[in-house]
């Protein structure tokens, strides 16, 4: 019976090993979990800590969710947030806009226009010509390199 008892679990584990958890998909994109957290789910990553806070190379951020281009690096700046920083968007469509009361105060979040993924927030304290700044989770953004 043991026996048996091992060989049950050992299948069921072996079955569930490449399946993919519900919960980690979003727009039809299995995602890890940190990522899904962020766009499906609102969250934001920890400042210092994402992969594009202090990148520098040239080319063009996308949404992780669905390849929609969202920001261009010549946009970015060091705001000392701790999150990627942009003054303005690559294409004015492309990022919706959203009242966000989630904290007791009004903000405004701001989301992918494709697949409505959770980007980060907008505030209107960034550098000319806008003065506003597009505070971005790393984890909703992939990058295409500008090529040479």
């Amino acid at each position: 019976m043991k026996l048996y008892l091992f060989g049950i679990t050992i299948l069921l584990a072996c079955s569930c090993s490449g399946q993919v958890n519900d919960d980690n998909v979003y727009n039809g994109r299995a995602l890890p979990e940190n990522i899904c957290r962020v766009v499906k789910d609102g969250a934001t990553e920890r400042p210092f800590t994402g992969e594009f806070w202090n990148h520098k190379e040239e080319g063009v951020y996308i949404c992780v969710a669905c390849d929609n281009p969202l920001f261009t690096s010549d946009h970015k700046y060091a705001s000392g947030s701790g999150w990627p920083s942009y003054y303005d968007v690559l294409n004015d469509g492309n990022v919706l806009k959203k009242d966000d009361y989630n904290l007791g105060m009004r903000r405004i979040e701001i989301q992918c226009s494709s697949c409505k993924a959770h980007l980060g927030h907008l505030f209107n304290d960034g550098p000319k010509p806008t003065g506003m700044r597009y505070c971005v989770n790393s984890a909703s953004l992939k990058f295409k390199a500008k090529k040479k």
